[in-house]
């Protein structure tokens, strides 16, 4: 753990240079175990890291580029990311309870056990993402695009759903819309048509 702020301020100016100069100097970003809530991010750009079990609870994080950044076991809670580019990113076990994640960019991204609670997902696009055992239960799915992405044990109960797009070319393999401990699982077609149902 790198108790230094000044420490991840120099590897963050290193990780801008090695983007700058398409890797031919300058360090790519590694970190872990940082909370980053009195970080100014602002300047910085996050895409191609590793940064993993990071805090980020709280930030005000709106069009922040992610994209093909690890960023396992981070937490985002309450964070503001609208617009936000997670594109190609691994976001497995990832914490965005209450986040504003609106019109963010989730395409071709892993979420395994990935948790949405409470999340504002509306507008999000989430084209061929992984989504296994991830937990949208109060989430507002709202007029996202769900095309060729991969649904198997997603938690759903609760979540809004209104215009959900792209349902018939995405991969429903199954939705729980129990809970954990009294799960209810919808299987293949069925679950499909509840979401057809629930997005109309």
């Amino acid at each position: 753990m790198i108790a230094d702020m000044r420490e991840v301020i120099v590897q963050l100016e290193l990780h801008r240079l090695w983007i700058k100069t398409i890797g031919n100097q300058g360090e790519k970003l590694g970190i872990d175990e940082i909370d980053l809530r009195n970080v100014d991010l602002s300047h910085y750009p996050l895409n191609q890291a590793y940064i993993t079990d990071c805090i980020f609870d709280g930030m005000d994080l709106n069009n922040k580029d992610f994209s093909a950044s690890l960023l396992c076991s981070s937490t985002f809670i309450s964070a503001n990311l609208e617009e936000a580019d997670f594109c190609k990113s691994n976001v497995s076990y990832v914490d965005f309870t209450n986040a504003n994640i609106k019109a963010a960019r989730l395409a071709d991204s892993e979420c395994i056990e990935t948790v949405f609670v409470k999340a504002n997902l509306s507008e999000a696009n989430l084209v061929a993402g992984l989504f296994d055992e991830a937990d949208f239960r109060n989430a507002n799915l709202q007029n996202v695009d769900v095309s060729e992405s991969t649904f198997e044990k997603v938690l759903l109960k609760g979540a809004k759903l209104t215009g959900v797009r792209g349902l018939e070319e995405a991969f429903i393999k199954s939705i729980n819309i129990g809970t954990p401990e009294r799960p209810n699982i919808l299987i293949g077609e069925e679950a499909r048509k509840w979401l057809e149902v629930m997005s109309n």
